[in-house]
C-alpha cells in the first residue's frame, strides 16, 4: 500500500470542510493538488475573472509551498474553463506572468459547463524535491 499524507496550506478556505476534500495529497515523492479556485476566505467565487484567475495561482503556490514545493517543482497542469474562448486572453496574459519563459509546464486546458460557481480551476501534479 502506498503511503499517503494529506497537505493543506496555512491559509485555508472554507471549501475543504464545506466539500470534504484536501488540498493536497502527497504520495512518494510527487504531490497531487485537488483544483484550486479563486475563492475569497469565505469560499465565495472572486467576482472578477482575472482576479479569480490570479487568486487560483495564489492558492496554488500556498499548497505548493505547504509540501515544499514551486512551480519549478509542477510536472502536469490541467485547467477548467467555463468560457474558454472568451476567457483565453486573460488566462494567457497571467500564464504568461507566471511561466514568463521555457522550460513552460506541460499544460491541458478542458472546457466545462459547472465549477461549482466558478469560472476557472487548476489542478496539478508535482515533484517534491
Amino acid at each position: 500500500m502506498i503511503k499517503r499524507e494529506t497537505v493543506f496550506p496555512a491559509n485555508r478556505h472554507n471549501l475543504y470542510e464545506q466539500y470534504g476534500y484536501s488540498a493536497a495529497i502527497r504520495s512518494g515523492d510527487l504531490l497531487f493538488v485537488s483544483g484550486q479556485v479563486g475563492s475569497r476566505n469565505d469560499g465565495s467565487p472572486e467576482p472578477d475573472f482575472a482576479a479569480q484567475v490570479r487568486l487560483a495561482f495564489t492558492h496554488l503556490k500556498e499548497t505548493l509551498a505547504a509540501a515544499g514545493c514551486g512551480l519549478d517543482d509542477l510536472v502536469d497542469v490541467t485547467t477548467f474553463h467555463t468560457d474558454p474562448e472568451k476567457q483565453f486572453p486573460s488566462v494567457m496574459e497571467i500564464k504568461a506572468e507566471i511561466f514568463p519563459q521555457a522550460p513552460y509546464p506541460n499544460w491541458t486546458a478542458v472546457g466545462v459547463n459547472w465549477l461549482a460557481g466558478f469560472d476557472f480551476e487548476i489542478k496539478v501534479i508535482a515533484r517534491i524535491p
